[in-house]
Parts: C-alpha cells; sequence; structure tokens
C-alpha cells in the first residue's frame, strides 16, 4: 500500500505563523496523529538566518530592512542567510523519515530532484552542484533548501524563485555564496509562471520521487487535529 502525504495549499503567510505551523506539526507528527505533510505557501519579505549562519551576510542596515518592510528570524534550519518573499514558492514537507529513508542526503537530493522535474515541465533545465545543495541554472541559484530534522522528522524545506522581487536578493550574500548569481523562473522563462500550475506540477513530482500518494487537506481540518489530541488525521 502506498504511503501518503497530506497536502496544504496555504496563501501568503506571515513567516512567524508557518514557523509556529511547522512546530505544531513536528511535534503531532511525533506523536503520531498527523500524517507527513507538505505545506506550500508564500511568504511577506522575511530574511531567515541558519543555526551556522552568518549575520555579517545580511547586507543592509535593520533600518534599511524596516523601510522594505523585511524582518529578520533566526531559526533552526541548515544553511546560511535566505530571503523569502512573495512571488516564491516555499514548501515545508513534515515527513517522517522512519517511513521513507534514514538518510539526511537522499532527503535532500531528493527535494533537489523534485524542484528539477517541476523546472523541466516549464521548459527550464536545472541542475545541482557537486557539495553545494541547491538547485541551479547556468551557474545561477534558482531554488534554495535548508532543513530541520529532529527525530528523523523534517521540517523547513525549500525556497523556488518563480517571479520573486530580485532585488531584494541584493541586501543578502544568499546562502553565503558570494560569487554566484540568484534568478527566477521569470528571469529565466521571460514571461509568468501560474502559480497554481506549478503547485500542482510539484506535488505530482513529490508523489513521485517519495513513492508516496497526495491528498490535499484544509487549514481548518488540520487545525482540528492539532487541538484535539483525541482526534487525528491518520487514516
Amino acid at each position: 500500500m502506498s504511503k501518503r502525504v497530506l497536502l496544504l495549499n496555504l496563501e501568503r503567510e506571515p513567516y512567524d505563523w508557518a514557523l509556529d505551523l511547522q512546530h505544531r506539526l513536528v511535534q503531532a507528527r511525533g506523536e503520531g496523529r498527523i500524517e507527513d505533510i507538505l505545506i506550500l505557501l508564500e511568504h511577506e519579505p522575511v530574511i531567515t538566518i541558519g543555526r551556522h549562519g552568518d549575520e555579517g551576510h545580511i547586507l543592509a542596515s535593520r533600518e534599511e530592512l524596516a523601510a522594505e518592510g523585511i524582518e529578520v528570524y533566526l531559526v533552526e534550519r541548515g544553511g546560511d542567510v535566505t530571503y523569502h518573499g512573495p512571488g516564491q514558492l516555499v514548501g515545508y514537507p513534515i515527513l517522517d523519515l522512519r517511513h521513507h529513508r534514514l538518510d539526511v542526503g537522499w532527503y535532500m537530493h531528493s527535494l533537489e530532484e523534485v524542484l528539477i522535474r517541476t523546472l523541466r515541465d516549464f521548459g527550464i533545465e536545472a541542475e545541482r552542484l557537486e557539495g553545494i545543495i541547491g538547485v541551479w541554472v547556468r551557474g545561477a541559484k534558482i531554488a534554495a533548501l535548508g532543513a530541520r530534522i529532529e527525530n528523523w522528522i523534517t521540517y523547513h524545506g525549500f525556497a523556488l524563485n518563480v517571479d520573486p522581487q530580485m532585488a531584494h536578493f541584493r541586501l543578502i550574500v544568499p546562502c553565503g555564496l558570494g560569487d554566484r548569481d540568484v534568478t527566477s523562473m521569470r528571469e529565466v522563462l521571460g514571461h509568468p509562471v501560474d502559480l497554481d500550475s506549478l503547485r500542482r506540477h510539484l506535488a505530482q513530482h513529490f508523489a513521485e520521487v517519495f513513492a508516496v500518494t497526495i491528498q490535499e487537506v484544509s487549514l481548518s481540518e488540520l487545525e482540528f487535529a492539532l487541538s484535539n489530541r483525541r482526534h487525528n488525521l491518520i487514516h
């Protein structure tokens, strides 16, 4: 029987709200009250610094960031400094790797593969680079990845640049790689991309790569399961 992953499609959400949701989902997954879940959403402008990140890789002052409406968060994921904002599709897989493979490298490369296949559907040939986590097009990063794994349960995830405000990336040294450019699907293709279609293609390839079935769930269903310990989303 195929494993199942719930899919929660959200719109543009504040970063701190989404981070709190992830923490609650990780706890519920560890308690066996929910199944694996993939969250897809956009964020309001935010810069996050990973647990080994260098704050010096934020090139703008806090005053300049505030003027742009950009908040800064220190988070527990791997990686360095990353920007999230409107026009970027962010994915947060909450997976119990004990039901997949107990292999962090496999997990990260699987996420890369999901993104590479998705981009190919839209006419973009992307690749991974040896020794650097991420997805690249002609040497420029089009998707950043950064995960946290606790008791083999994953959270945080990936950010695919669809049509973000590219000027915001100049406020940081993205992922600490000062010698690498950043690009987006809009820049590569020269035209906009339908975000709903992109979400569908990405969910399809996530199902293929992780050998799962996908079932969409609403936020209200999820919140009910999280607030009621006698109820769960395990079927």
